[in-house]
């Protein structure tokens, strides 16, 4: 099987698998009968040759470079021409591709002949077996998340409890204050979180669904934190949530954890080599729909469900947020 992929390493998930290193610029990588490589320059070769030595480099001047060049021709079709001499070299003449691979590019490789097939599927399959160095950025990411709970339950029990408000130090406890607290430590760990880390009251409109929040934390209602650190080295997340409350927990709360705990365990208990997301989601539905909420299986369809279970039970993680497998309805 013949592989092109084009873009550049810190946006392509499927890119930065095959080549392990943060590169801004995008470059063509190509895969041939077993033979792997990559068109390259001289500003990103060396580096290429440490992260990846396995890979067979081309350089774009061994392609005519220079001489495109001095025909005049723009920088972009330079680009492109280069790519096909590219895929040329490996002797490609067919290749599968990634969805987002660029369409004036698809265009100009069809042009000479080469046939070209997306597939999502097996970008998405080849980026569920994780190399060593993407486990471990995703152990790192996962830990810097954790660290960033523990300063949000720090910061949240050292709050004073002012009738329904929260104050720290004697102001107003706000979502903003909580969330720079979590990215910066998330960025000591060394794996940033992103401005829209989630700090938020429960149940107040508008700030529901994926709303990062704002404004005052409240005493004794549920507080929802989201975030999702990138680890710098390997470009891999993690992604985690944990609600907490600080004050008095209402028996409606109190049931609701319950619920939720129970769902978590027992969809836990039921993971095993070969279970499907849509198995273990709908255990997880049967807890809920058994006390009485809504589930997505539940709702009609074309309806929008806002209250109940409205969203999926989990998902994978890796150099996307949100990875297969996933844990939901399909």
């Amino acid at each position: 099987m013949n592989v092109l992929i084009y873009g550049n390493t810190e946006t392509s998930p499927s890119l930065r698998h095959e080549v392990p290193l943060g590169i801004g610029d995008p470059f063509l990588y190509l895969e041939s009968d077993g033979r792997r490589g990559v068109l390259t320059n001289a500003l990103e070769d060396a580096r290429i040759a440490r992260a990846a030595p396995e890979l067979e480099r081309v350089l774009v001047e061994s392609l005519g470079r220079d001489e495109l060049i001095t025909a005049g021709y723009p920088t972009a079709a330079i680009d492109r021409e280069l790519c096909v001499r590219a895929a040329a070299r490996f002797g490609i003449r067919e290749a599968v591709v990634p969805p987002e691979f660029p369409l004036a590019l698809a265009d100009r490789l069809r042009e000479t002949g080469i046939v070209l097939t997306a597939d999502e599927t097996l970008f998405s399959e080849r980026r569920r077996q994780k190399s060593a160095s993407e486990m471990a950025g995703i152990r790192r990411a996962a830990d810097a998340a954790v660290q960033a709970l523990r300063e949000a339950a720090k910061v949240l029990r050292e709050a004073a409890i002012s009738g329904d408000e929260l104050r720290l130090g004697g102001e107003v406890l706000t979502s903003e204050v909580v969330r720079s607290r979590l990215r910066e430590v998330c960025s000591r760990a060394g794996a940033p979180a992103p401005s829209d880390v989630m700090v938020k009251p429960m149940g107040a409109a508008p700030q529901i669904g994926h709303d990062p929040g704002s404004g005052p934390l409240p005493a004794h209602v549920p507080i929802l934190i989201d975030l999702w650190p990138m680890d710098e080295e390997s470009g891999c997340y993690a992604d985690m949530t944990r609600t907490f409350v600080r004050g008095e927990v209402s028996d409606q709360i109190a049931d609701l954890h319950a619920l939720v705990l129970s769902a978590h365990e027992q969809s836990c208990a039921a993971v095993k080599p070969g279970v499907t997301g849509v198995e273990l989601y709908g255990i997880a539905c049967d807890v809920f729909e058994a006390a009485g909420h809504a589930t997505g299986r539940t709702k009609s369809p074309g309806e929008t469900l806002r209250q109940g279970f409205y969203h999926g039970l989990g998902h994978g993680v890796g150099l996307e947020v949100h990875e297969a497998p996933s844990l939901g309805r399909s």
